[in-house]
């Protein structure tokens, strides 16, 4: 005790001299000028990246705009169409009704704009590769931070980060040419030959986008969730366990709730990054633009849309500002995602007060 009380009192003293030292000699006008330029340099960064935001917002809708006078804006979620009947006996066609159909063919002779089979295709995709993507990412971020060694998640921890940047064309390409064609000769003449149901005939779909685009978001997640529960303070666990709980409850009821808001964060980040998913998706989704129920059938996505034909589609031109509105779009669904999510993690964290 004795020991320890020399020690304080010298650090104490050592405090005190260099506050004394300080105030003798007060801070140079270099550093104060320094300190204020790195001051205005993070200001700088702050507002250039809210002015970018902003001018990508202005710039999609300046663009998009003009479709919405170009084109009635039904138009963009409905197309009217004749229903048609066929005589075999007088080898005629005849207009019988018409009818409200979800079609995009914007370089068909007469351009039908319907954004909703798109719609359709984003988030069927960005919803099947979250809920996949959910159950492995948050169980292996739980394990890295509650189970795994030290060793282990040296080990595993670098390996999700370099998952991270492998480029997402060669993801396509691993699914295009390895995973598609296996799963569907197991699905329609294995496993599930006796139900004699073609449900999944085609190679290239939905589902085997969304388990391509998974491959990108789990290890998003898993590092995020693994970040999220360490920095939960260990006094919560260290009480949990002091009255009796296991290691799981203490997870599950103490430490999973305690980082409700950064694994909600994980959660949602990962949703936007499916969403605004493109080479996976377009290499492997089939880029078919229709509605289907079945999820193992062809689907397109805005984003799929965007990258394969604005290049072929003429500046100035309808085609083109369309898609600049199909953009606008997405890039609005994105960042009223991200207000929401804020709102919900602000909420979270003043229910639990961290």
């Amino acid at each position: 005790m004795a020991a320890r009380g020399l020690r304080e009192s010298a650090e104490f003293r050592a405090t005190s001299a260099a506050l004394r030292a300080r105030l003798r000699r007060p801070v140079s006008l270099f550093f104060r000028l320094k300190e204020r330029v790195i001051e205005w340099f993070l200001l700088a960064c702050g507002m250039l990246s809210a002015i970018a935001v902003a001018l990508i917002f202005f710039f999609l809708f300046k663009e998009g705009i003009v479709a919405l006078r170009m084109v009635p804006l039904s138009q963009f979620i409905s197309t009217l169409s004749d229903v048609t009947k066929y005589d075999p006996v007088e080898d005629v066609t005849t207009v019988v009704g018409q009818q409200r159909d979800f079609i995009w063919q914007p370089v068909s002779e007469t351009p039908k704009f319907s954004v909703v089979p798109l719609m359709w295709g984003s988030f069927g995709i960005a919803l099947i590769s979250a809920f996949i993507s959910t159950l492995c990412g948050v169980g292996i971020g739980i394990y890295l931070s509650e189970i795994a060694t030290r060793r282990t998640r040296d080990i595993i921890k670098p390996m999700l980060e370099v998952l991270v940047g492998i480029p997402t064309v060669v993801i396509g390409f691993f699914m295009l040419a390895v995973i598609a064609e296996p799963i569907r000769a197991l699905a329609s003449g294995g496993v599930f030959s006796w139900l004699h149901i073609p449900f999944y005939n085609r190679s290239l779909n939905m589902f085997v986008g969304a388990l391509g685009v998974s491959f990108v978001i789990i290890p998003v997640i898993a590092s995020l969730v693994d970040d999220a529960l360490r920095a939960v303070p260990n006094d919560l666990r260290a009480a949990s366990l002091a009255v009796g709980a296991t290691r799981w409850q203490t997870t599950w009821r103490v430490t999973l709730p305690a980082a409700v808001s950064g694994v909600f964060a994980a959660l949602i980040l990962g949703f936007g990054r499916a969403l605004g998913e493109t080479m996976i998706v377009m290499m492997c989704a089939g880029n078919a633009p229709v509605i289907h129920l079945n999820p193992f059938e062809p689907v397109r996505t805005m984003t799929a849309s965007i990258a394969s034909e604005m290049g072929a589609a003429q500046y100035g031109g309808l085609h083109a500002h369309v898609l600049f509105l199909v953009g606008a779009l997405l890039v609005t669904m994105t960042f009223l995602l991200n207000v929401v999510v804020e709102i919900v993690i602000n909420k979270y964290r003043k229910r639990i007060r961290l």
